[in-house]
């Protein structure tokens, strides 16, 4: 249900507040779903391995990391701009060389923000699904990160579940091919199903800003 009142976000008792851009929502509080797959598992265990790495850093390197997040800026769900922590700023470039297939690192970089994508269009079928971008090639050292959607409604026109499927060679060449890391995922995409795409550009543990598109999978 909308309505007007003060922002707010989460769940307390029965009701979870929440916002779209139609403006703040209200709605039953849903139980969490713990499939505890082998994708969460990876997520918990890199976590853990962040806590235990961040308290066997050195005060002076917590303070750099403090530095770090004080000039990293994010949005949250009502819309407003905060900047991380220490920790969270460890957390967040370290997972992003992790997943890059790079080594993490105990000293706080400095601040890179990567040009994001000026554009990406999506084409897929049952049997293919490539993402084709510009700028192309991305320059050395810079990697693409792509999340995808499990399969929705042809006639749905947003998406807030993303899942990293794929991460380019350094520089690579557009298009990206995705199919086998999707598939893998989700499942062999379904004719008439859409699919969502955030692509970011990635180097040093830092993200662009995202570009989002989505395609129907045609026959």
């Amino acid at each position: 249900m909308k309505f007007l009142d003060v922002p707010q976000s989460g769940s307390l008792q029965s009701v979870t507040h929440s916002r779209n851009r139609f403006g703040q929502y209200t709605r039953s509080r849903s139980t969490p779903v713990n499939p505890n797959s082998s994708y969460q598992g990876a997520v918990r265990a890199r976590l853990s391995a962040n806590s235990a790495a961040w308290r066997a850093l050195t005060d002076l390197q917590r303070s750099g990391w403090e530095s770090l997040g004080s000039q990293m800026y994010r949005t949250d769900a009502l819309g407003q701009s905060y900047t991380l922590n220490g920790f969270q700023a460890y957390t967040s470039v370290n997972n992003n060389l992790v997943a890059a297939g790079e080594a993490a690192v105990d000293s706080a970089p400095a601040l890179i923000t990567p040009d994001a994508l000026i554009t990406a269009t999506l084409t897929g079928t049952a049997a293919t699904l490539s993402l084709a971008y510009t700028v192309t090639p991305l320059a050395a050292s810079t990697k693409l990160f792509v999340f995808a959607s499990p399969q929705r409604s042809a006639g749905r026109s947003f998406e807030g579940d993303f899942r990293l499927v794929h991460v380019s060679a350094a520089a690579a060449a557009s298009p990206a091919n995705i199919f086998s890391n999707y598939q893998t995922r989700f499942g062999v995409p379904v004719v008439g199903n859409r699919i969502f795409i955030s692509a970011t550009v990635h180097i040093g543990g830092f993200q662009s800003g995202p570009i989002l598109t989505s395609a129907v999978i045609t026959a």
